[in-house]
């Protein structure tokens, strides 16, 4: 059943109403901003994916080609989000964003996304292997219904995902390394690319086989 389009755009509407508030002359901007958090603030871990030398191949090879990619990696990735109890919110071209209730959760699904492409690309020419870059973040975000979320971590995780890891590569922010904890398998190594509004950033260093 589809939602009316009113209920589905409740949540964007009130923001829009509150931040209307927050500009009018004298506006205690304060209580507006606590309102506004307790009204869409939640915890959880955000992932963006892109995948290494995109631009370059599709320059290279074309649309259609950019258009076999984005639909291959959409059937191999999307399945392994949704058994991690992931949630998708967009796909901007190469890209997703993905939410999750559980940041171990987030991080045991980014290690199975890159372990579901070693199959994938065997035997396959160079332009036509899917290499995955991932960047995590966790903490308090402002998530407006299932369209978006905003806030430090959102902004981090996707300067890690979108602009620094390379192939293979999983980068989380210090929030995200500290929620997760302790992880069998899993260590982390210090990165120098320290993105805007995380104390720190780390490589992820997992087993490409399971």
């Amino acid at each position: 059943m589809n939602q009316h389009p009113e209920l589905m755009n409740a949540s964007a509407r009130r923001l829009e109403q509150l931040i209307e508030e927050r500009l009018q002359p004298g506006a205690d901007r304060d209580r507006i901003d606590e309102r506004i958090w307790r009204t869409f603030g939640e915890d959880c871990a955000v992932m963006f994916t892109d995948l290494s030398g995109f631009s370059r191949r599709v320059a290279r090879f074309g649309i259609i080609h950019f258009l076999q990619t984005i639909h291959e990696s959409r059937k191999l990735l999307l399945p392994v989000v949704n058994a991690h109890d992931g949630l998708l919110l967009k796909i901007e071209g190469d890209s997703f964003l993905v939410i999750f209730r559980d940041p171990v959760r987030a991080l045991e699904c980014a290690v199975a996304m890159q372990r579901a492409l070693v199959p994938a690309n065997e035997g396959r020419a160079e332009e036509d292997r899917i290499l995955l870059c991932i960047g995590l973040g966790a903490g308090r975000v402002l998530r407006i219904g299932d369209a978006d979320v905003w806030g430090a971590e959102v902004n981090a995780a996707s300067r890690l995902g979108e602009d620094t890891a390379q192939a293979w590569e999983i980068l989380v922010t210090e929030g995200m390394r500290v929620a997760c904890g302790e992880m069998p398998d899993i260590s982390y190594a210090p990165i120098d690319a320290i993105p805007s509004g995380s104390n720190g950033a780390w490589r992820v260093i997992y087993r490409l086989s399971d």
